[in-house]
C-alpha cells in the first residue's frame, strides 16, 4: 500500500486546482475554541497549502507539516504570495513524527488529512505538541458539494464502487474512515473534551471541475495507477452526467465537519 505522500505526489498541481478553499470561518471558530485570537498553529498534512489560507492574518505563527515534496513546492509558492508570509514555516515531516518541540502549539489542524494518519502514533504526537487547553481540529468537507440531485446520486454510486475496489485491492488503510475521527480522539484518552460541529461555504464550479474533484481523491489516483479504467471506476458515467447537468458554472455548497478535541 502506497503511503499518502506517495499517492498525492504525482498530481499536486491538479489537486490544488480542484480542491475547495477552506472558509475563513474555520479559523475563527477554532481560535475561539482555543481561547486565543492569534494562535500558534501547526497544520498537519498541509498538502498544497490550501488549508493555510484561513490562517493568513489570523495566526501569530503557522507551521505547515507536509511529507510530499511536490505538495510542499506548491505550498511554498502559495505561502510566498501571502501578505504575512514570514509568519509561515513549511517543514518536511509527518503527523506521526513532526520533529517539533513539545507544547509549541495552541492549535493543531488536519484538513482533509486525518484519515491518512496512523492514529496510534499521530494522536500522541499531536497531544505532545499541543499546549494545555490547546485544540486539535480535524476537518473534512462532505463529498461531493451540494450541486444537483442527479449528480449527487451518481457521485455516491461512484464513491461506493471506488471504495469497494480500494478494499478489494488492499489500497485502503484500516483507519481511512473519516466517520471514526471523533471516536478515536475520545478513545485515545489524550483529550479532555471532544465534539463535532459543521460549518458551510459556497464556491462555483462546472462539470470539468466536478470531475476533477473525483480525480483528486487518493483512492481514485491509486486505482488509476493500477490500470483500472475510467469506465470500470465509474468516472465515464460521472463525466457524462456532470456535462449534462452542469455544463456551466453554478453555485456549489460545501459542508465541513470539524472534530474539536481539547488537550
Amino acid at each position: 500500500m502506497a503511503d499518502a505522500a506517495a499517492r498525492f505526489s504525482g498530481f499536486a498541481g491538479a489537486y490544488d486546482q480542484a480542491r475547495p478553499h477552506p472558509p475563513a470561518v474555520l479559523a475563527q471558530v477554532i481560535s475561539q475554541w482555543a481561547g486565543t485570537p492569534d494562535p500558534e498553529v501547526v497544520d498537519l498534512g498541509a498538502g498544497s497549502g490550501l488549508s493555510l489560507l484561513p490562517w493568513s492574518g489570523r495566526a501569530r505563527r503557522v507551521t505547515a507539516v507536509e511529507p510530499s515534496g511536490p505538495m510542499r513546492q506548491v505550498a511554498a509558492r502559495r505561502i510566498a504570495a501571502l501578505p504575512d508570509a514570514p509568519a509561515f514555516t513549511l517543514v518536511d515531516a509527518s503527523a506521526e513524527r513532526t520533529g517539533l518541540p513539545g507544547q509549541c502549539a495552541d492549535v493543531v489542524t488536519a484538513s482533509q488529512a486525518m484519515h491518512w494518519f496512523d492514529p496510534d502514533r499521530a494522536l500522541p504526537e499531536i497531544a505532545r505538541i499541543l499546549r494545555p487547553g490547546g485544540v486539535l481540529a480535524a476537518y473534512d468537507c462532505d463529498w461531493p458539494p451540494a450541486v444537483d440531485w442527479q449528480l449527487d446520486a451518481v457521485y455516491a454510486a461512484y464513491e461506493a464502487h471506488r471504495t469497494g475496489l480500494e478494499i478489494a485491492r488492499g489500497l485502503r488503510p484500516p483507519y481511512a474512515g473519516k466517520d471514526g475521527h471523533a471516536e478515536r480522539m475520545r478513545g485515545s484518552g489524550l483529550f479532555r473534551y471532544v465534539t463535532e460541529i459543521a460549518v458551510h461555504s459556497q464556491e462555483h464550479g462546472d462539470a470539468e471541475r466536478f470531475v476533477a474533484i473525483a480525480l483528486s481523491q487518493g483512492g481514485t489516483v491509486a486505482l488509476l495507477e493500477q490500470d483500472v479504467s475510467e469506465d470500470e471506476l465509474g468516472l465515464t458515467r460521472l463525466r457524462e452526467v456532470a456535462g449534462r447537468r452542469i455544463p456551466g458554472p453554478v453555485p456549489w455548497w460545501w459542508t465541513y465537519r470539524v472534530r474539536l478535541a481539547v488537550r
